[in-house]
């Protein structure tokens, strides 16, 4: 884990409410793994006492970006930062996602903003020389990232639950389509989406293995103060340390709010 005070390249709102910042960094990008996270003092409020947790979208060699919403008023002083502008991190934390040696097929599914850390993990696997589907959902077309902002070289289907853009209905519904073609399956989104998943697991997926990235409240980010517990069938563990990554099956849904 690295401590930077480090520039900001560049900071855009990319949909309503929603913004990319890209920063200088130097040790955290290639120490980095898709799936891991970064924690930013925000200096607003009790932000100044508890840093804010944010996925890492993208790597490069000596910067990375951040794709998130503002939701407080934490992120809301993160998204008035300009070029120049210098944020304090940690990072990276957490444990990422794993591509298996074996797998050459992978299908990723991302509910509203969980194409942030999607998008660094099909820069993984393409890398890798594997295929890569991504199955992108939303509720209506402003909530999906513009094009351009997809991950290029791989296949990408649209939903949006209004129709406004590719196919009308819930990102769930295509996984019959394409859970068979998959050797693994990662998935990033609301709570609502992995709870839908779970309910299948067994018809759709058929044991293969499926990863999930949890998004619960954390406070210190260290795995100190419990905040982000959840069960398990290994017995409690906590998002910031053992997670925000885990094996789908391994988590009591029933239990999580």
């Amino acid at each position: 884990m690295y401590h930077e005070l480090t520039p900001v390249i560049s900071n855009h709102e990319v949909m309503p409410g929603v913004h990319l910042m890209w920063v200088e960094s130097s040790d955290i990008p290639s120490a980095a793994v898709p799936g891991q996270f970064i924690m930013i003092s925000c200096d607003s409020g009790l932000e100044r006492l508890l840093r804010r947790p944010i996925s890492i979208h993208q790597a490069g060699t000596k910067s990375m970006a951040f794709l998130f919403a503002v939701a407080g008023a934490g992120t809301e002083w993160l998204a008035e930062k300009k070029a120049g502008d210098e944020i304090d991190l940690l990072g990276p934390m957490g444990n990422g996602f794993t591509i298996s040696s074996k797998s050459h097929n992978l299908l990723l599914v991302a509910g509203g903003m969980g194409i942030a850390p999607l998008y660094f993990l099909t820069q993984s696997a393409l890398k890798k020389d594997i295929r890569v589907k991504l199955l992108v959902g939303a509720r209506t077309a402003c909530q999906i990232c513009p094009e351009t902002l997809m991950p290029e070289g791989c296949d990408i289907v649209i939903t949006t639950e209004d129709g406004t853009a590719g196919m009308q209905g819930m990102v769930t519904a295509l996984l019959p389509e394409y859970a068979d073609w998959a050797d693994q399956v990662f998935a990033c989104g609301p709570l609502p989406l992995y709870k839908s998943m779970a309910k299948h697991y067994r018809t759709q997926f058929k044991e293969k293995p499926v990863e999930i990235s949890l998004e619960v409240r954390m406070g210190c980010g260290l795995g100190s103060c419990y905040a982000c517990t959840v069960k398990t069938r290994q017995g409690l563990k906590q998002v910031c340390k053992d997670g925000p990554v885990f094996n789908m099956n391994d988590i009591f849904w029933d239990e999580m709010l």
